[in-house]
């Protein structure tokens, strides 16, 4: 077995976290690579976009948002399903959790495998999982788009096509020019796509870059405050997903195996993207999910705890041989 620790079990270092504002009434929340959060405060009310791992973990972000405003956190929208950004919900007291519907159907789907697999993934961020009830489930959902006026602000919510899952959907400020894009697009931080649709991320990324955001929160990674930096982001994400699956590709049509593909693709990210946050963590789930939708898996297979576990450790095992 290979001398690495599985996924992120040896990233035990406590986060800085940063609460900063973007624009009068809107606010980022990030922790140098871990998941990012959002917050509206429309009003008379709040939206907090990705609700924490746990109830524990929204608790600061609470503390953080009751600095600047007593007004009631009525709305949790989840850009997907995955449990790193849901399983904190129950912490609001929200009268709406929002998602999309694509994102609902996972969660009935997947969401128990999910939330056993990165809890394995994750122990950090994991921290007080007994506080957790249970999975979180959306009660206001919607197919391609939907506007929430808190009161006069405008917030629009859009599925704008398959990408880090199927359900992937963005908080867009239209007024603003404010883009809360979940993991569609990272920033100095390697994106995962053990879920992914590989083939048509890359075209919605330019969905998102057709928005012509000025600011930009991306999944994981620092806020962008520029319209510059937002299209370093989608750019960077965009390449990393082309040539991740170029790389899979290639090495699938000369005949290689998923390891041999995997050495492949490993060799050739690493020099540009080897610096990225979680890289080692993501890039056995990533390659695997690029040989599979390569192949005869159009759509993402289930992740299970152990599933990940002997899939890791195996092509790990590979680089380590090299």
């Amino acid at each position: 077995m290979s001398g690495k620790q599985f996924a992120s079990v040896a990233d035990l270092e406590e986060k800085k976290t940063t609460f900063e504002q973007l624009e009068d009434g809107l606010y980022a929340y990030t922790a140098e690579g871990d998941p990012n959060s959002g917050v509206v405060v429309g009003d008379d009310s709040v939206m907090v976009i990705e609700a924490q791992a746990t109830p524990i973990l929204a608790n600061t972000l609470i503390d953080h948002i009751r600095q600047v405003t007593d007004k009631p956190i009525r709305y949790v929208f989840l850009s997907h399903y995955h449990a790193v950004r849901v399983l904190g919900a129950s912490a609001y007291g929200a009268d709406y959790i929002i998602s999309s519907q694509g994102t609902y159907d996972l969660v009935v789907e997947r969401g128990q495998q999910d939330y056993e697999s990165e809890l394995g993934r994750f122990p950090r961020l994991f921290q007080g999982a007994d506080s957790i009830p249970g999975l979180t489930w959306p009660n206001l959902t919607f197919d391609s788009a939907m506007t929430l006026w808190m009161g006069k602000r405008r917030v629009e919510m859009m599925h704008l096509g398959r990408g880090h899952t199927k359900g992937d959907a963005v908080v867009w400020l239209p007024n603003e020019k404010v883009l809360f894009s979940g993991d569609l697009v990272e920033y100095g931080a390697t994106p995962y796509t053990g879920d992914a649709y590989l083939k048509d991320w890359p075209n919605t990324l330019q969905r998102v870059r057709d928005l012509g955001p000025s600011m930009l929160v991306p999944g994981r990674g620092e806020a962008l405050k520029t319209p510059a930096l937002c299209e370093a982001a989608i750019a960077g994400t965009q390449a990393f997903l082309t040539e991740l699956y170029q790389a899979v590709v290639t090495a699938r049509a000369a005949g290689a195996d998923l390891d041999e593909a995997y050495k492949q693709a490993y060799a050739a990210l690493t020099p540009r993207f080897g610096d990225w946050v979680i890289f080692e963590h993501c890039l056995p789930f990533d390659v695997t999910r690029a040989f599979d939708e390569a192949g005869e898996y159009p759509d993402p297979r289930i992740w299970t705890a152990e599933r990940d576990q002997e899939m890791w450790h195996s092509l790990q095992d590979v680089v380590a041989k090299r």
